[in-house]
């Protein structure tokens, strides 16, 4: 198990990695969009775009982590954990557009013949596009590790899918005296990477907001806990997980002999779940049924 953070904690982690990500989108956009106008790149400029689309990303970023941590209260007993997920599901929603936006205008350069003519300052800036793009991106995963927050890591593949096409670009401008349409083939090709990360990014926020199955690994450790805190075999059945950012309720049936009383299994019940509580740090509610 990784290291139980408290909610401050990963509040102050995520507000970092926003900040950060803001302030760095916002000037690598600069640079690209001015180096896109001076050579008339629709890839540089189309990839500007997707890079000040990373410092919405970092926004929602900040919003979601500043829902996330405020209390459970009466219309939210569980807490606000997944405005997470909702963050997340918002960060693709929006790389899908882009994507959509990249192709379509890619197709239209390669329709018209269009080609471009790169320069230095181009590779300058394309090269350290990369450099800082992976940086940020290595950034999030870290700090999604730390916290387990979900739109950390849709906004580490949004950084990491700009360093992606910003290094085919660059491949591109070393062969962009060679081939005019080479400009329209990167930029679709960017658009794909783009659909990947959009894709990844709302199938990691849609999936616990729509429920998930536990997998093996938690179905074992769950058995294993319930019967060394029972000291029996509980026939452990009918699991059901749901998360709420960092906050996660289980519900399961457990099988007990019908000849104790209600004031045994209900112990058993007690010790089965302080024990989840205390090993997985998920609050378990246990149903039981007689054998």
């Amino acid at each position: 198990m990784s290291e139980k953070l408290s909610q401050k904690d990963r509040s102050k982690i995520a507000y970092l990695q926003g900040g950060i990500s803001v302030a760095t989108n916002g000037l690598l956009f600069i640079f690209k969009y001015w180096a896109g106008i001076v050579t008339g790149s629709l890839a540089l400029m189309a990839d500007a775009w997707h890079t000040l689309s990373d410092s919405l990303s970092s926004i929602i970023v900040l919003a979601s982590t500043k829902i996330s941590s405020k209390p459970p209260d009466d219309e939210h007993p569980f807490g606000h954990g997944r405005a997470e997920l909702i963050a997340a599901i918002i960060i693709g929603v929006i790389l899908g557009f882009i994507g959509l936006e990249f192709a379509k205008d890619s197709i239209v350069r390669l329709v018209n013949r269009e080609s471009v003519v790169f320069g230095e300052f181009a590779v300058w800036v394309t090269a350290i596009s990369v450099f800082v793009k992976e940086s940020l991106a290595q950034f999030s995963f870290w700090s999604y590790r730390k916290t387990h927050n979900p739109s950390l890591k849709a906004d580490g593949w949004h950084h990491r899918s700009d360093a992606i096409s910003s290094l085919i670009i660059l491949a591109g401008i070393f062969l962009g005296s060679y081939f005019w349409w080479i400009d329209g083939v990167l930029g679709l090709i960017v658009s794909l990477f783009i659909f990947h990360a959009a894709y990844e990014t709302i199938k990691e926020g849609t999936i616990p907001l729509l429920g998930e199955e536990p997998d093996e690994e938690l179905l074992n450790d769950l058995k294993a806990i319930a019967r060394q805190a029972s000291g029996m075999e509980t026939y452990l059945h009918h699991v059901h997980l749901h998360r709420y950012g960092h906050h996660i309720e289980l519900t399961m049936h457990i099988k007990l002999s019908g000849n104790i009383t209600l004031d045994d299994a209900h112990d058993i019940a007690d010790s089965i779940e302080n024990a989840i509580a205390e090993k997985l740090k998920i609050e378990a509610t246990i149903h039981m049924e007689p054998v």
